[in-house]
């Protein structure tokens, strides 16, 4: 409501201010002074003009953003609304307060095409960068909140502006735990076009991950596994259940055709000098990390309480 009083604001002062440019063309208190070389009343004329559609286009820009975002539920649809209303009402903005000042419209728009040939060979990465936005906006392969890798970057995405998308990081440099790293990462909306873009949140917030635990020749590999799908199916639990059925019912729409197990599993995989058992199971993007902690903790001190069934492998070389 804020932003649409606003709007009516600027409407009634762009109404007043073309009151005002009728009273200076009909006054003639301004007919015959001038400033130098130029003559008042068409200079005082023309910015008036411009002023009035410049406050016309910032109110009718206010109103119309408020009526559409409030009709628009989702957080991350209202931030594209709003940039695409921006880009709009700007451009009108420019060339209407252009056209005023100069009065040549059509010379104005041949210069503007001119203009635009020297911008396009003179900012192509910036202009890439603006066709990258349109995609985002239109393919929508990622939005504000989802978590996404685009190149070597990879965190929660925080706004999307018109050539770069802002990243709250998670891992990087600093970090190598897959958690956030409290870094600010700013990506040209070009690299969009040319990278491989990797979003984990935007349809299925669950993603499949492993932990692995490295056990001697000599262990019970039944008894290992078993204990392995128990710990993780009583840590997870009906998280993953839930999960693993969002994920058949997205399968059911596609032509990919895979079979999901409703629980945990453990693949082996033999090394040279030990085995590796590998838990495979289902979890919110945002908290692998935790359960990976929290399952080779379960895990590690189940085997401990059987010492005679899990063995160890022995050496520096794992």
């Amino acid at each position: 409501m804020v932003r649409r009083s606003i709007g009516y604001l600027a409407l009634a002062v762009a109404a007043a201010l073309l009151v005002a440019v009728g009273v200076v063309r009909s006054a003639g208190v301004f007919a015959d002074v001038a400033i130098g070389n130029w003559r008042l009343r068409p200079v005082l004329s023309r910015g008036l003009l411009a002023a009035a559609v410049l406050a016309a286009v910032t109110g009718a820009y206010f109103i119309v953003e408020s009526v559409i975002a409030g009709r628009v539920s989702d957080k991350r649809r209202t931030q594209d609304v709003r940039n695409v209303l921006r880009l709009a009402f700007g451009v009108v903005a420019a060339a209407g307060v252009a056209g005023v000042l100069t009065a040549q419209w059509v010379g104005l728009l041949f210069s503007l095409g001119i203009v635009g040939f020297a911008i396009t060979f003179a900012l192509q990465q910036p202009l890439l960068s603006l066709v990258g936005w349109l995609y985002v906006v239109s393919k929508r392969p990622y939005g504000v909140g989802d978590r996404v890798e685009i190149g070597d970057t990879r965190g929660d995405v925080i706004e999307v502006g018109f050539l770069t998308t802002t990243l709250w990081e998670v891992g990087g440099r600093l970090v190598t735990s897959g958690q956030p790293s409290g870094r600010v990462v700013t990506v040209p909306n070009a690299e969009v076009l040319s990278a491989q873009v990797v979003n984990d949140t935007t349809l299925f917030e669950y993603v499949w991950s492993e932990v692995s635990i490295q056990v001697a020749y000599e262990t019970d590999l039944a008894f290992a596994r078993e204990a392995m799908i128990e710990e993780a199916t009583a840590h997870l639990g009906e998280e993953m259940r839930r999960g693993v059925q969002t994920y058949r019912s997205r399968l059911e729409r596609t032509a990919v055709d895979l079979d999901v197990r409703e629980g945990p599993t453990v693949n082996v995989v033999q090394r040279e000098s030990w085995i590796e058992l590998r838990l495979r199971f289902l979890s919110p993007a945002r908290r692998v990390t935790r359960h990976r902690n929290a399952l080779y903790e379960r895990i590690l001190a189940r085997f401990e309480e059987n010492p005679e069934r899990v063995k160890f492998p022995v050496g520096r070389h794992r």
